[in-house]
């Protein structure tokens, strides 16, 4: 038995998009036209829709139409520790300087600082009691002005006391954590992520303009210091069309995406072969994230390091 009707609907149209012969920008044929096209219901039709919407493939405007979609550009976070640092992924540089190294633009918001009693998931990793309080201080982070991740870091509440710019509503130039151990000696060696999948909340899907049937990866980063004692959890969200991700391992190259080609056997026909893919075949390589490798890039944590 094959897949159900809408399925083979929404992957021949997935097949049109991809080929380019509907390219990005333009609107699919309507419903209607659909139903002809194809002989299914107006049902299965919009079903094939959602689902083109789900993956990111056609938005949908209201009373405009649907439309297919630029395929985001990902952007590959490192998430392994520098070796002997505790610091993992770009941790103890600004997420400013590492996108803008990959020669794209960053911003991210000031940061919203606010006294809580932590979600469980929080408290747990935080291990405190119940009705403990913690400093939050959540960012909202973009590349090329696209919606990239939203950012939360949790410190008990106790660390304010000796550590008051944890309170201020603006960025900590030398990084948090750099700033506690100055302030009271708390010195972070190392961290844990736990790495999750789910659907984004009402929030995200506005933020991100994501369906609510999309996915987005949530990130805990547990920091610890020299006796072991968990000292900040930082929660990041990341839609799953726009991010990758990468742990490496012992001793390894920095990845990289160049064809290797050997001094003797240049065509002097065909394009250098020692620039990078074109911009087509990277772009299709890019969605597959188990066979390829991007140029490193900066981590998670920004001015919160």
């Amino acid at each position: 038995m094959g897949p159900p009707l809408y399925q083979q609907i929404a992957d021949d149209l997935r097949s049109k998009i991809e080929s380019g012969e509907l390219p990005p920008g333009q609107q699919i044929p309507t419903e209607g036209d659909l139903q002809k096209i194809y002989g299914a219901s107006r049902n299965t039709i919009r079903d094939a829709i959602k689902r083109l919407v789900s993956l990111g493939i056609v938005q949908t405007r209201a009373g405009q139409g649907t439309f297919v979609v630029g395929a985001a550009d990902p952007f590959v976070t490192t998430l392994s520790a520098l070796p002997g640092s505790g610091f993992g992924g770009g941790e103890g540089a600004t997420y400013l300087s590492q996108v803008g190294e990959r020669h794209r633009s960053p911003r991210v918001s000031l940061p919203k600082v606010e006294v809580q009693v932590p979600p469980p998931e929080i408290g747990l990793r935080l291990r405190l009691g119940p009705g403990a309080q913690v400093v939050s201080r959540s960012q909202e982070r973009f590349i090329d002005e696209t919606p990239w991740s939203l950012q939360t870091s949790f410190y008990p509440m106790e660390f304010a006391l000796k550590a008051p710019r944890l309170l201020m509503a603006g960025d900590i130039v030398e990084g948090a954590m750099g700033y506690l151990e100055e302030a009271e000696g708390i010195k972070q060696v190392g961290y844990r992520d736990w790495i999750t999948a789910r659907t984004p909340n009402p929030n995200e899907q506005s933020f991100f303009g994501l369906e609510h049937d999309a996915m987005v990866f949530e990130i805990f980063r547990t920091a610890f210091d020299t006796t072991g004692s968990p000292v900040r959890v930082t929660a990041t969200v990341f839609p799953a069309d726009r991010n990758q991700f990468i742990v490496n391992f012992g001793v390894v190259p920095e990845p990289q995406y160049d064809l290797p080609w050997p001094d003797d056997q240049t065509d002097p026909g065909q394009p250098d072969p020692h620039e990078s893919l074109a911009e087509p075949q990277a772009a299709a390589w890019r969605s597959r994230p188990s066979l390829f490798s991007w140029p490193d890039s900066g981590d998670h944590p920004s001015s919160e390091d």
